[in-house]
């Protein structure tokens, strides 16, 4: 593996290297018009035996690449196997510990084999090659089971004109990667007659090397003229829809290490010939995902190991091991047994969070139904519409996709203290699980994708190693058309050292929850789902954020009413919980009150020219664990600051109650927060008689001859500013008093005016962002928010 880390942004800039016509036609995730199932029972195939299924296996069979680590190479299953009745049968316990028993003894890989299968499309000219090969072992990040089989399929046209009617002539190559939940590694129309198998490390998940590169997988044709892979374009980010290598291709992808009657499985007692080092190296595995405070930095990325080639080829000699080809006719075991193997896979719920433990099945390949139709292992469009366009075939392509971006939240310092996070590139892979499918799937390249995914609502949870788990609901539609996670697509992670439950429940009186949004100050949008179709979790919302992030969250309960709410975490806080959560009018003037009481109290802070101190402001948010009321706070917080802006009788404070009044009082906090406003040169206190002509502010300018070294900072305006957010906070005060009292009318009124004051509040940040200190973004990031709440109080009829 080279240095080069291959980021999302350079992939990118590759992308528009590897010509529009690799991608184009691709609707959705993986394309699919949803027209078609892959051709199920619809197709007619038949297997072909003897010398001609030898002649094809023998031309085109594959190198195989290991990297550095691996412990369960392919093998043949029918040593370790015992008869039972009339069937062979063989234990997990049985292959696991007599393959490593083997390993130690021959101080090589044991039995080499690969198995071959080739099928025929009646009618047609599409035959195809498959070589499956078995692991006594799979360990990977949560899907690690016995018995292991992999497969790599290679379509041939065998036509009179192809060229080559005997060996065929190579149309598709497919190598599958985990799961049928997600994409394969695919090439159409390679130049080479035999591809390489790159094999992901414990897992045995098969990248392809079609390239002069065999053993390195490309995604794009960074360092070459043409990619390992030919998959259509993944709508998020333009990358090819295709597992790929992780590790190959720069990204780190933690191990987890299998148990068994909780202990580790190479302590279980029918295992002794199995040993710690039997297992994936101790440097690429985490004993726990939960147990980690952040993900791992150290992880190893990948290194090629051995090679292996089929012994009648003529990489042969080349190869560091050769294998033998077995027609899979022969393959006696009937079935493969052994207890099931589970992972704990957490997903967050109000209380105490879930363990949903999750396995992989295991079963003979003869059971799949790819093993009669090869098409059904296809997972990108355009290579099912190719094999149906040459060879007659209906095989339209798949519908039904699930994709996202894995994204983690960091600490930002565009943010004055724990007042706002940013999102970067994930530092491990994650892990997904529906709960519609047993099987959890990873991430690559940081993308969630996963495929055939059952029309209806579903619970999506993702972890990773050193992460706090998400989990949302998703609504999925079978329209031909992706569902993307998340938030546009982004599914927004934060490391467990960072993590804060955030936990809402409704009114017992009220209506359950069904969506949740956050926004953070400095991010924004951060998770926007509807809840988990979850009985245990019914009208609840349990997630996790990151605890330096400043959040709005809003609620909409199953009546379709909207409630906003506060939550910006303390350092020391674990949860933070909205209690009793109702929406309406009264929630969201409620929310108003306090998001305009906590900007006024921190704008406050900035009176020395700097944010230090403004975690310690102490004003509550909407949570039960900081506790408070927000109009106490707002009583306090205007008595603070009037010190600061020194108390004048000014209209902007006044405590009237006219509505109109209310709107007609912006104009005067304009004037205070105006470059005219005269300051007393022996008092510094902003005068009560403000005047809009700038040929009377005595203030200097640097025109003008000031000698003063630094205007950044200048208390007159700092004053006029504070000024204007406290005329805010009266006016919202008055708003959530009305709403409080169920007076509808005059809180309309008061919301009306309120949005004249914020309309006041940014044009003198506009007026005067030059010369004021550092706190304006702050507060310019949290007007939207006002407005928006504004408009949906006013909108509100309860």
């Amino acid at each position: 593996m080279s240095d080069t880390h291959l980021t999302r942004r350079r992939l990118l800039a590759a992308g528009a290297a590897a010509g529009a016509a690799s991608t184009a036609g691709c609707a959705g995730l993986f394309g699919g018009d949803g027209s078609g199932d892959g051709g199920g029972d619809e197709v007619e195939t038949a297997t072909v035996g003897g010398d001609r299924a030898r002649t094809l296996a023998a031309a085109h069979a594959p190198d195989l690449y290991f990297g550095v680590g691996e412990r369960w190479f392919p093998t043949d299953p029918r040593v370790y196997a015992a008869e039972s009745g009339d069937e062979s049968v063989l234990d997990g316990f049985a292959a696991f510990d007599g393959y490593s028993r083997d390993v130690d003894e021959a101080g090589e890989p044991p039995h080499r084999v690969a198995f071959y299968n080739v099928v025929e499309y009646a009618d047609t000219d599409l035959a195809v090659v498959q070589y499956w090969f078995y692991s006594a072992f799979d360990q990977f990040t949560t899907n690690f089971h016995w018995h292991d089989w992999e497969l790599l399929q290679v379509f041939l046209d065998v036509g009179e004109e192809s060229g080559d009617p005997e060996r065929g002539v190579p149309q598709l190559f497919v190598a599958s990667a985990h799961s049928r939940s997600v994409p394969n590694n695919e090439f159409l129309d390679p130049e080479t007659d035999r591809a390489s198998v790159i094999s992901e490390v414990g897992s045995h998940s098969s990248a392809l090397g079609v390239n002069e590169t065999k053993d390195t997988f490309e995604r794009l044709p960074i360092t070459t003229e043409i990619p390992d892979i030919s998959n259509g374009a993944l709508a998020l980010t333009d990358l090819p829809a295709a597992y790929g290598l992780p590790r190959g291709e720069g990204y780190r992808l933690p191990f987890a290490m299998p148990e068994l009657d909780g202990a580790p499985i190479h302590e279980h007692p029918e295992l002794p010939n199995v040993a710690r080092d039997h297992l994936v190296p101790a440097g690429m595995t985490v004993e726990s995902f939960a147990g980690l405070p952040s993900p791992p930095g150290d992880l190893p990325l990948r290194e090629t190991g051995h090679r292996f080639a089929f012994d009648g080829s003529e990489t042969a000699p080349e190869a560091d091991y050769t294998y033998e080809l077995v027609p899979m006719a022969e393959m006696t075991v009937a079935e493969f047994t052994g207890p099931q193997l589970s992972f704990e896979f957490a997903v967050p719920s109000f209380a105490e969070d879930a363990i949903a433990s999750h396995i992989t099945t295991t079963g003979t390949p003869k059971t799949q139904p790819r093993y009669r139709n090869p098409i059904e292992d296809v997972s990108d469009p355009r290579h099912r519409s190719a094999l149906s366009e040459r060879f007659d075939l209906d095989v339209t392509g798949l519908a039904g996709d699930v994709v996202g971006l894995l994204r983690e939240a960091t600490t930002t310092d565009d943010a004055p203290g724990s007042n706002g996070v940013e999102t970067a590139e994930p530092r491990v892979e994650g892990v997904a699980l529906l709960e519609s499918d047993p099987v959890a799937v990873p991430t690559f390249n940081g993308v969630v994708a996963l495929r055939d995914v059952p029309e209806g609502d579903h619970r999506l949870t993702v972890n990773g190693a050193g992460v706090a788990p998400y989990s949302q609901g998703l609504a999925h539609t079978d329209d031909g058309e992706a569902t993307t996670a998340g938030v546009d697509g982004e599914v927004v992670v934060a490391a467990n050292e960072d993590a804060v439950k955030v936990r809402a429940s409704p009114a017992a009186d009220g209506p359950g929850l069904a969506r949740v949004r956050v926004d953070d100050d400095a991010a924004g949008a951060v998770y926007d789902a509807p809840l988990a179709p979850d009985a245990a979790d019914a009208g609840e919302v349990s997630l996790y954020a990151h605890r330096d992030g400043a959040y709005t969250a809003e609620v909409e309960d199953d009546e379709g009413g909207v409630g906003a709410f506060r939550v910006n975490p303390r350092a020391d806080q674990a949860t933070a919980t909205l209690a009793d959560v109702r929406t309406g009018k009264a929630s969201l003037t409620s929310f108003l009150l306090t998001l305009l009481t906590e900007t006024t109290a921190q704008a406050a802070v900035f009176e020395d020219g700097d944010a230090d101190g403004i975690d310690e402001v102490d004003v509550p948010d909407s949570t039960s664990e900081q506790g408070g009321d927000a109009a106490e706070a707002a009583e306090a917080v205007l008595r603070e600051t009037a010190e600061t802006t020194v108390d004048e009788t000014d209209s902007t404070t006044d405590d009237v109650d006219d509505s109109v009044e209310d709107t007609t009082n912006t104009t005067d906090t304009i004037n205070a927060t105006d470059t005219t406003n005269t300051t007393d040169s022996t008092t510094g206190r902003v005068g009560s008689t403000n005047s809009t002509d700038s040929t009377t502010n005595t203030t200097a300018s640097d025109d003008e001859g000031d000698d003063r070294d630094d205007l950044a900072f200048q208390p007159d305006r700092f004053t006029g500013l504070l000024r204007a957010l406290e005329a805010g906070t009266q006016a919202a005060r008055r708003a959530n008093e009305a709403a409080q009292a169920g007076d509808a009318a005059a809180a309309d009124n008061r919301l009306r005016g309120l949005r004249e004051r914020t309309a006041a509040i940014a044009d003198a940040i506009e007026r005067n962002r030059e010369n004021l200190p550092d706190h304006p973004e702050l507060v310019e990031r949290r007007l939207p928010q006002v407005e928006r709440r504004i408009d949906q109080a006013l909108a509100a009829d309860r």
